[in-house]
């Protein structure tokens, strides 16, 4: 499968630059666990790729008002800082960032994740400066699922939403993505696409390494 022509790439980083995903599942039943609340694999993966407050919404619907909201996520944030060492980056990703700076086309981050995890984590990595702009949580009013963090990342790349390809990993950024006007794959990582997802008529790729091929196929 090929792409349309893009001028930019857009990307989130959670569970598609970084596998943190994986990490912060094993923290958040340990968490939970430790707070006397028994996570589930429903509840957790509905948690994916959702902002601070939508975690927040998600917690107290599912377990009520007594949940110690912010005990949990302090001590989710000390655990995930504590195991940063242990958070791979995404099989693909070094090489297609790499080539897409060689090709010069600038790329950027939009994530529903707070500034400080993000910097920290991309630093790293490594990653951090092959990027042009990274949005954040703190730097938008509506996060994911709305297309405000998308349109702001395409905004500081002066590209036009409809000329940016967007790679996500979650229901929520694959929304916004679409939302913006983005070509979107989903790349996914613990969630699979839904029915309502594959109605949106995204591109769905294994892996980073198969973007990249269907990007720039070897003639």
């Amino acid at each position: 499968m090929s792409l349309k022509p893009f001028q930019a790439v857009v990307f989130d980083m959670d569970g598609t630059i970084l596998d943190t995903e994986a990490v912060f599942r094993t923290i958040v039943f340990e968490v939970c666990d430790e707070l006397g609340f028994a996570m589930t694999d429903e509840v957790h993966l509905s948690m994916v790729g959702s902002s601070h407050e939508r975690t927040n919404q998600l917690l107290l619907e599912a377990y009520g008002v007594s949940f110690p909201y912010a005990l949990f996520d302090e001590k989710c944030r000390v655990s995930m800082h504590a195991r940063m060492h242990d958070v791979p980056v995404k099989a693909g990703a070094r090489e297609i960032l790499a080539e897409l700076r060689e090709r010069g086309i600038p790329t950027a981050v939009a994530t529903s994740s707070r500034r400080a995890h993000v910097d920290r984590h991309l630093t790293r990595a490594g990653l951090f400066d092959m990027f042009e702009t990274i949005v954040t949580r703190d730097d938008v009013v509506n996060p994911k699922p709305d297309p405000e963090p998308y349109l702001t990342a395409a905004g500081r790349l002066g590209v036009d939403p409809t000329v940016c390809l967007a790679l996500e990993d979650s229901f929520s950024g694959v929304r916004a993505a679409h939302a913006a006007g983005m070509q979107t794959v989903m790349v996914p990582d613990l969630v699979h696409p839904s029915e309502e997802i594959r109605a949106l008529g995204i591109a769905i790729m294994d892996s980073l390494d198969h973007v990249r091929r269907a990007a720039f196929p070897v003639r």
